[in-house]
């Protein structure tokens, strides 16, 4: 019993992480009907991006918890920069091209993302650091951290959030609109082009959010995470 209940925790943390991201990916497909292979590699950015700002902040004496959240802030607006121009300049290009065309584009920005990763934070696995207390507490046998908690509440948070955000919002009513019909939808005033800029943004957030955690988790962070 202890055992299962070990594993349900585990899973339910994993599965946290998965669902951030899976958010990104069907936020922007149910938009453009794009899968956006680059997707991972945003996330893999996010976590190297916090992983060099919690570097630099390593003697500031700031105590761990603001050290994470800076690096969290970074992560995220690093990531939606970098996500808004792979849609500007990798797919919206091809928005109206042969369906195979953005999706062969896709694989080559997650490969090109891989490669500048290697080249700029070098081909090695990086040891994130611990950076709340990872005293464990007992659930029933079970074990769970501080980290472990913070993932779970964070992604239940995030999860509302987002489901206010799309069913409650003009933003939301505006994806949802673009979604359903493009043009349409532009004829009733939406501008479709700023739908699916923010939509990547958000997705960016959402992936960079899932990458932190994943790093802060398991205590790495490498290129082809």
């Amino acid at each position: 019993m202890d055992t299962l209940l070990q594993q349900i925790i585990n899973g339910l943390v994993l599965g946290s992480m998965y669902a951030l991201v899976a958010l990104g990916y069907t936020m922007v497909y149910g938009i453009i009907n794009l899968i956006n292979f680059a997707h991972g590699e945003v996330l893999m950015v996010g976590a190297l991006t916090s992983w060099t700002v919690l570097r630099l902040l390593a003697d500031s004496g700031l105590p761990g918890w603001l050290m994470l959240l800076i690096s969290l802030i970074a992560a995220i607006v690093v990531c939606s920069a970098l996500n808004y121009a792979i849609e500007k300049i990798a797919y919206k290009p091809l928005r109206n091209a042969p369906r195979l065309a953005p999706l062969i584009t896709a694989m080559g920005m997650s490969l090109l993302l891989q490669t500048l990763a290697m080249i700029i934070w070098q081909p090695s696995t990086k040891p994130y650091p611990i950076l709340l207390p990872n005293e464990p507490f007992l659930i029933g046998g079970a074990v769970i951290n501080l980290t472990q908690i913070l993932i779970l509440v964070t992604t239940a948070v995030v999860l509302f959030a987002l489901m206010y955000l799309v069913n409650r919002t003009k933003l939301g009513r505006a994806m949802r609109a673009t979604a359903e019909n493009p043009r349409v939808a532009a004829l009733m005033g939406v501008r479709p082009d700023h739908v699916i800029s923010a939509t990547f943004i958000i997705g960016a957030a959402l992936a960079a959010l899932a990458g932190v955690m994943y790093a802060a988790n398991y205590g790495t962070v490498q290129h082809t995470m």
